[in-house]
């Protein structure tokens, strides 16, 4: 799969590795063990104009190749990092990533907020 936009990954943008250790070299990056890489870019790309229940089966066609990818986690971390404006990444849709990096956004509001509260306090004590 790894056609653009995803000829364009860069190691250096890749996160540090979460869960389990892999046995693969640490000099691989990790799309060179992507499942997608064996399959056609269309399916996790929508062509222009595409109809709505197409667009669904697709996707699901996409998501259902990163469910037995090893390197799933560290694809969908990459698309939330660059962040990746389409295509299906690590199982996720593009609406899907922004629902999660909003999700991100607020806990990180949140944690700010309780970690300033529980300082004052501290401080006050």
């Amino acid at each position: 799969m790894l056609h653009p936009p995803h000829q364009s990954l860069q190691v250096a943008a890749v996160p540090p590795q979460r869960g389990p250790v892999r046995d693969r070299d640490q000099d691989d990056p990790w799309h060179t063990e992507a499942v997608c890489r064996r399959d056609e870019a269309g399916l996790f790309f929508a062509p222009s104009k595409e109809p709505t229940a197409a667009r669904l089966s697709r996707e699901e066609a996409a998501k259902r190749v990163c469910a037995r990818c090893p390197v799933m986690v560290e694809c969908r971390e990459h698309a939330l990092l660059q962040p990746e404006p389409y295509g299906v990444w690590g199982g996720l849709t593009a609406a899907e990533r922004r629902v999660v990096l909003a999700r991100r956004r607020r806990r990180e509001v949140e944690l700010q907020k309780a970690t300033s509260s529980v300082d004052q306090i501290r401080a006050a004590g």
